[in-house]
């Protein structure tokens, strides 16, 4: 099927007004919409009179079978052809008119036609207008929308970056102060972990320094030998007044500190002043800015920091005097050994090193009237100035039951009583041995005291395992047992107190073990020897290093009297036994 075609040729504006009256007519026939027949008439208007501007044009018109119509203006310049092509929804069929069958009245229906084309297209105009006003006010509304949600989101956004700020600091003054109060409780736990007044005063700079403080200055106002002379006017106001002082170059305004002008001995760097004691003023902290002021909840943390050093050397100095008191008293009631024929005597008596452990360990040695001595060891429950009188009062009272003629046993059945009803809350510990010169037999008996140990004349060592009696004091009725045990001449027993052999990292087994070996490993068998073997013992057993009880160590080595020795007195001492310090 041969597509309808046809070439008009406009040389005039009579036949370019009828090729345009002709092709509004084909379009509006063959169903093209209105607002798209007036776009393709203008553009063809417009390129009809610039054609026949230039002298005329042939206008080319083709309906293809598939409903599209094809229009191709070709002007007399050698220049690309316009070309168009419209979508019919009803084919074009047939022959195509020519324009010259358009006459006048054709023409005016065409105008009158072109009119109601534009009528439509500008009634399409207005509504779209109507529709872009409608949308452009929509648009407004959302943009005010946009704007009021823009301003809500902002201020959302502010209080939420307030909300975390706020959240930022608290959680920073709350890791503050938990530093604070973590590094408050170690150095509580540090300066109350000793009881050694310069210990304590070594320990407050390592505390402090560098972190709170540049320097540390303790004066102690009992310190004869560091005067207030020299000493920042700060730090004497303190002492004067009780009062934390702070002097700096600027007010400190720190709780419970008073401000004065900077000190002329630091005038860069402020000085925090802060007196040391629970109940009176013992002496005053001096501090120096690590850098240039002392933050407030600082300063509260080092005000306590400066009350609890008080308070630790109050309990230092307290606990030296009761300890040096405590120690006076147990030396004092030490007993002179007696010189027996037959029988050589050692003591020893250590106090402990550290801690309030002293008072309660003894040794005595005396001889009756019959010719016998008794040797005895003991230790009361409990430390201090008590333990040291409650020792001073059994030590009488073992003395007084034995010069009634009571055996060992005998007596530790009237101790017994005697602390039972006396001190129902005290308990203590003894063994007494009853050497007889010319007899190898030697009268023991114990309550609740460690064993004593024994090297016989070959070097040979045992334990005497017999078992003790209940310690002295526990509130039940109790009568001692007595052992006797043969005991050849140049044996050795060792009587002790349990500070010489438990240790809080091994039991007291352990510790009498070591014991044996070390009197096993003794040299020398002779009388003239047994200081040097008392020392010999102690060497091995505390090997130098502090222990937290006194210790007391009684050695009784048995001998044949000479012919030519000369009998002796009962009563005649040989001497002060030897004590050492700690």
């Amino acid at each position: 099927m041969t597509a309808p075609s046809d070439t008009w040729t406009i040389a005039s504006a009579a036949d370019a007004a009828r090729a345009r009256a002709l092709l509004a007519r084909l379009t509006a026939d063959a169903g093209v919409p209105a607002l798209e027949r007036a776009r393709f008439l203008t553009a063809l208007g417009a390129r009809l009179r610039h054609g026949l501007a230039e002298g005329g044009a042939e206008l080319r018109v083709t309906a293809d079978p598939g409903g599209c119509l094809h229009v191709a203006l070709h002007g007399p310049a050698p220049t690309e052809p316009w070309q168009r092509a419209l979508v019919c929804p009803s084919p074009v069929t047939g022959p195509l008119p020519r324009p010259a069958a358009v006459d006048d009245i054709g023409l005016a229906e065409a105008l009158l036609a072109a009119d109601e084309d534009t009528t439509a297209v500008l009634t399409g105009l207005d509504e779209t207008e109507e529709l872009v006003e409608f949308h452009r006010e929509e648009l407004h509304q959302t943009n005010q929308g946009v704007l009021a949600l823009h301003a809500e989101l902002e201020a959302a956004a502010l209080a939420q970056r307030e909300l975390l700020d706020a959240e930022r600091t608290a959680r920073a003054e709350a890791e503050n102060a938990r530093r604070l109060l973590t590094f408050l409780a170690n150095a509580s736990a540090v300066l109350n972990a000793s009881l050694d007044h310069e210990d304590i005063l070594r320990r407050i700079p390592e505390l402090l320094v560098p972190e709170y403080a540049a320097n540390v200055d303790v004066w102690l106002l009992e310190d004869e030998g560091a005067p207030a002379d020299g000493r920042p006017a700060a730090t004497v106001a303190a002492a004067r007044t009780g009062r934390p002082q702070y002097a700096g170059p600027h007010p400190g305004e720190l709780p419970g500190v008073d401000d004065l002008p900077a000190s002329v001995l630091s005038p860069d760097r402020p000085l925090l002043c802060l007196p040391l004691g629970a109940r009176t003023v013992q002496g005053v902290l001096t501090l120096t800015a690590p850098g240039d002021r002392f933050a407030p909840d600082t300063t509260v943390m080092l005000l306590e920091v400066a009350r609890r050093a008080g308070i630790a050397l109050d309990n230092a100095r307290r606990y030296e005097q009761h300890r040096d008191v405590a120690e006076a008293l147990q030396r004092a009631q030490l007993t002179d050994l007696p010189s027996t024929p037959g029988l050589a005597l050692a003591a020893r008596y250590l106090p402990a090193t550290h801690g309030l452990n002293i008072g309660g360990d003894w040794y005595d040695a005396f001889p009756q009237p019959d010719g016998s001595v008794l040797a005895v060891i003991g230790d009361v429950t409990g430390h201090g100035l008590r333990a040291a009188v409650i020792m001073g009062q059994l030590r009488t009272a073992l003395r007084a039951y034995a010069v009634e003629g009571n055996g060992p046993a005998g007596i530790l059945t009237l101790l017994h009583r005697m602390l039972l009803h006396q001190q129902p809350e005290l308990y203590a510990t003894c063994a007494i041995t009853r050497f007889t010169p010319g007899t190898p037999e030697v009268v023991w008996a114990a309550a609740g005291h460690p064993p004593p140990v024994i090297r016989g004349p070959g070097g040979e060592v045992r334990v005497l395992e017999a078992k003790p009696g209940i310690m002295l004091g526990v509130p039940v009725p109790y009568e001692y047992e007595e052992h006797t045990v043969e005991l050849p001449a140049g044996s050795t027993i060792a009587l002790y107190t349990d500070g010489l052999v438990e240790r809080r990292s091994a039991g007291i087994d352990a510790g009498i073990d070591r014991l044996a070996r070390a009197m096993e490993a003794l040299d020398g068998t002779e009388p003239a020897d047994l200081e040097a073997a008392a020392d010999s013992l102690l060497k091995p057993m505390l090997h130098d290093a502090e222990h937290d009880d006194d210790i007391c160590l009684l050695l009784c080595r048995t001998t044949e009297p000479t012919p030519t020795e000369p009998a002796e007195t009962a009563d005649a001492p040989a001497g002060a036994a030897r004590t050492t310090g700690s």
